[in-house]
């Protein structure tokens, strides 16, 4: 049976950030889904076939443990007295571990930067949006966090020079109820000229 158009506003529509604390724990999220969400983040659009994306990929309990624990670091490390909370830091530390998988969302700008940065920002972001599309075709919970221990993550990931991290894309089969999206119309973010 074909994809109708309907059926792809209806994708879109129903795209929504699901949190680690909805996750089931315990469940993990095979490799061979997460193979394909890359698969189908590689045919994102990018400018002179750049392809700027990179995925690091936390799947065992080992990596993701090791995540929570550098995300833990950084913000002990990283948060002023008066701004700290021990609760955000220890879910900073158990969100990796709440999920099926983690991957770091990583820019390769192109070397000679023939294109602007933002246009390699862009492509990243629409390989992202293919992977969350295809999260939600299949029932599989996932959130893009940009804490600044992600931005700032070039050391823990081995990040080479050009490459820089754009946050972390949670993972997870989850219970969380559908809930409806929330925007403005049309009408209120268009001009017509």
């Amino acid at each position: 049976m074909p994809v109708t158009a309907e059926d792809i506003h209806d994708l879109m529509r129903r795209r929504r950030a699901v949190f680690p604390k909805f996750y089931l724990p315990g469940k993990p999220v095979d490799r061979s889904v997460i193979e394909q969400l890359l698969e189908n983040a590689r045919w994102a659009p990018t400018h002179k076939l750049t392809e700027p994306w990179r995925f690091h990929v936390f799947h065992s309990e080992e990596s993701r443990r090791e995540l929570g624990e550098y995300l833990s670091a950084f913000y002990r490390k990283n948060t002023p007295p008066e701004l700290f909370s021990e609760e955000k830091m220890k879910k900073n530390g158990e969100n990796p571990l709440l999920s099926g998988a983690v991957i770091a969302i990583v820019m390769q700008r192109e070397a000679a930067e023939s294109i602007p940065e933002f246009e390699e920002i862009a492509a990243v972001a629409m390989a992202v949006q293919n992977m969350w599309l295809s999260c939600t075709a299949i029932g599989l919970g996932c959130y893009w966090s940009t804490p600044k221990a992600a931005l700032m993550a070039g050391e823990f990931l081995g990040l080479e020079p050009g490459q820089r991290c754009l946050g972390l894309f949670y993972l997870g089969w989850h219970t969380m109820p559908e809930v409806p999206g929330k925007r403005r119309q049309v009408e209120e973010v268009t001009v017509w000229e």
